[in-house]
């Protein structure tokens, strides 16, 4: 029996940057990815990477589990609910 896939998405972007604007000014890119398919991460490990003009901000994982797929890449623009990665979730 293969578990079901569950996605991970681009959460919303703090709301500070929403109110302030000052660390948010300039595009929101992809810096770095640090998982691939296969690979095992736990809670919190980090999915990614963005950067804005003047900040850098990791993404974490909020389950643990195997990736399946990863549908992002080093220089995209990822919008909130983007699709990230899929995985298959542990208990």
């Amino acid at each position: 029996m293969t578990a079901a896939a569950t996605e991970i998405r681009m959460p919303r972007y703090p709301e500070c940057w929403e109110s302030c604007g000052s660390c948010a000014s300039g595009d929101v890119f992809v810096l770095e990815v640090f998982v691939q398919p296969g690979d095992r991460i736990e809670r919190e490990d980090n999915i990614i990477s963005i950067e804005t003009g003047k900040v850098a901000l990791d993404i974490p994982c909020p389950w643990a589990g195997t990736v399946r797929d990863v549908f992002i890449e080093v220089g995209d623009k990822p919008e909130e609910g983007a699709l990230l990665i899929t995985m298959e979730r542990e208990e």
